[in-house]
């Protein structure tokens, strides 16, 4: 057995991983107010978002890349160019993550458009060799934005791409073999929204120490019936570090990935 440190009190609830919605947060977070989180999100979302987009405007389009609308705050849809994906790979395709026989520090930035008014969040669940997270804070996303570990860590408003988080294989807890990296569609029932209305999705992983590209993947798959896109993983196999271009997508929110991933909820 582990001894994995927990920062939670007690088990997440259908509630509290519903009121995620209502402020971010900074540091922590306990299970019972994990959910109390996406209303001042979305607050603190608007200036910053604001500025970043009219970086993003300013940006030149990648050559060969298409632009859809995305998502912005105040009702507006807001387009953001592509970077080039130098090493692109087709969905189901598996590479590995290793450089000179070291385990390098990763960045793992994500993108998209969208065509209509979407809020897009993206988290990590980091899981062990059964397919479940470890512990009941072993996922990341803008309201708990560290492992208990300290390996993953939440970036938001990057400059090239929407967000990314930042992996450092050498502090990973010896229980976990895996890292799926996740897009939500917010409020995606009650605003009846859907990854069809979205374009662009894309995830990269870039050696941290030089910013380099070592794979990418942009799927070009888009559902009615999908709320929720699992869009990429890294996993361990034969002590090497891998990325599976997944591009498959669930209607669930973010209490239903919980659930998905042995979060335990009530």
């Amino acid at each position: 057995m582990v001894n994995v440190p927990m920062k939670s009190s007690a088990p997440l609830s259908k509630n509290t991983i519903a009121s995620i919605n209502q402020s971010l947060v900074q540091g922590a977070r306990s299970s019972k107010d994990i959910l109390s989180l996406n209303r001042d999100k979305h607050s603190n979302m608007s200036h910053q978002q604001s500025s970043q987009h009219t970086i993003a405007h300013a940006l030149p389009s990648a050559p060969s890349q298409s632009i859809s609308p995305s998502f912005s705050t105040n009702n507006a849809i807001i387009s953001k160019p592509i970077p080039s994906l130098l090493h692109h790979i087709q969905k189901g395709q598996k590479v590995s993550l290793t450089t000179t026989g070291q385990l390098p520090k990763l960045k793992c930035s994500l993108g998209w458009n969208t065509t209509a008014n979407c809020d897009i969040d993206v988290s990590a669940f980091l899981l062990n060799s059964s397919g479940k997270v470890i512990g009941d804070t072993w996922f990341v996303f803008y309201g708990q934005t560290t492992s208990p570990d300290g390996s993953t860590v939440f970036n938001p408003y990057e400059n090239d791409d929407r967000e990314s988080l930042s992996i450092d294989l050498t502090k990973i807890n010896t229980s976990v073999s895996k890292i799926v990296f996740v897009l939500t569609i917010n409020e995606a029932k009650e605003k009846e929204l859907n990854f069809s209305m979205v374009s662009d999705t894309y995830i990269r992983i870039l050696n941290s120490s030089n910013n380099q590209e070592l794979v990418s993947f942009m799927t070009n798959e888009y559902y009615s019936n999908v709320t929720s896109m699992m869009i990429g993983e890294i996993y361990l196999h034969n002590n090497t570090w891998k990325f599976n271009a997944i591009g498959n997508g669930v209607a669930k929110d973010l209490a239903g990935l919980c659930e998905l991933y042995g979060v335990m909820v009530i």
